[in-house]
């Protein structure tokens, strides 16, 4: 969806332009090795964060390096457009790696005839410039299962073997009425539309509050992609789906349990340091013109909330089960914590 036009026709998601998979034994056409991938991300895109949040669990920053563009896109031939800028850390406009002002580059470099959207995360190969996948679903899974021997050591096992069913039943609730639910809600072009995807989503988040009241995470004892991908929604929610999306039945903050589940999960490593904040804010209420003409960027909540103490720890489990937290987030990485945004 363009981001300058009103909705006139249900949010739709198109499949992955590319989605050429890498791995450690290259079987798919396509071997990880260190250096060889830059990832091209957004810190306002839930669909990007997904990456990050894994990248950084599974301790891949050495191999796979990380480009952010700029929270407001550029409009590019009457579409909007991810570009590096100067805020962004990009000198000259272009990133230092690539140097690329668009992201749309590297998809025109892999197909010159390419005339589709362009979408955060994008792996990008170094060497010739072209995209490799914008399936941000199945390169998270990739990195977290198929990445072997360049993972760190002590890295969590996302994706348990006896747990995957119940990972992708429970992940395929959460997409189709959270992940997705929000834009469909925001992106309604009617009452009827807006009615039913509202009412899906919070009686989503009525189910999962329910199931998260009386366990640590949503399946297993330790963090889980299930867990990574309702994370990336839910730390969004009141500061641009309640208000700018109209997701506002509930705010997440009235929650008990999901609020504190969500508190937990941003002071984990991994989690809130790879949360940006003001580019979330920044981004939904200045890109979305269509139902945010003014571009006013609303200045709430205050991010100081996501330090509360949650008292989950009760509950039993641990975020890495027999693993460990990773360590520091490299020089060049690191995002404002809550105490260092604005009030």
């Amino acid at each position: 969806m363009r981001a300058n036009r009103i909705p006139t026709e249900e949010i739709k998601r198109e499949p992955a332009a590319f989605d050429d998979r890498v791995t450690a034994d290259g079987r798919y056409g396509r071997t990880a090795e260190p250096g060889r991938y830059r990832l091209i991300i957004n810190r306002a895109c839930p669909w990007a964060h997904r990456t990050v949040i894994t990248r950084r669990l599974m301790g891949l920053e050495d191999t796979v390096s990380l480009a952010v563009t700029d929270p407001r896109q550029e409009i590019i031939d009457g579409d909007p457009h991810w570009v590096f800028t100067e805020e962004t850390g990009s000198p000259g406009d272009r990133d230092p790696v690539l140097g690329i002002h668009a992201l749309r580059e590297a998809y025109l470099a892999r197909d010159p005839d390419y005339d589709g959207g362009v979408s955060v995360p994008g792996l990008v190969d170094i060497p010739s410039g072209h995209l490799v996948t914008n399936d941000y679903d199945r390169l998270a899974l990739d990195m977290a299962t198929e990445w072997d021997g360049l993972t760190r050591e002590g890295a969590p096992d996302l994706y348990p073997e006896p747990l995957r069913e119940e990972i992708e039943e429970i992940g395929a609730g959460v997409y189709q009425d959270v992940n997705n639910g929000v834009y469909r809600s925001g992106f309604a072009p009617d009452q009827r539309s807006y009615d039913r995807a509202v009412s899906a989503l919070f009686a989503r988040l009525d189910e999962l509050e329910e199931r998260l009241t009386d366990r640590r995470y949503l399946a297993g004892d330790h963090i889980t992609m299930a867990d990574i991908r309702l994370f990336v929604t839910l730390v969004r929610f009141d500061a641009a789906y309640h208000g700018h999306f109209k997701c506002n039945i509930r705010k997440l903050i009235e929650y008990p349990a999901l609020w504190a589940y969500a508190r937990d999960l941003f002071q984990t490593p991994g989690f809130g340091d790879t949360t940006q904040l003001d580019h979330i804010r920044v981004h939904y209420y200045w890109v979305h013109e269509g139902i945010n003409p003014t571009r006013i960027v609303a200045a709430g909540p205050d991010p100081r909330q996501w330090l509360i103490p949650h008292g989950r720890e009760a509950l039993g489990g641990s975020p890495f089960g027999g693993g460990t937290a990773p360590g520091p987030v490299p020089v060049g990485e690191r995002v404002p914590e809550p105490g260092e945004y604005r009030s």
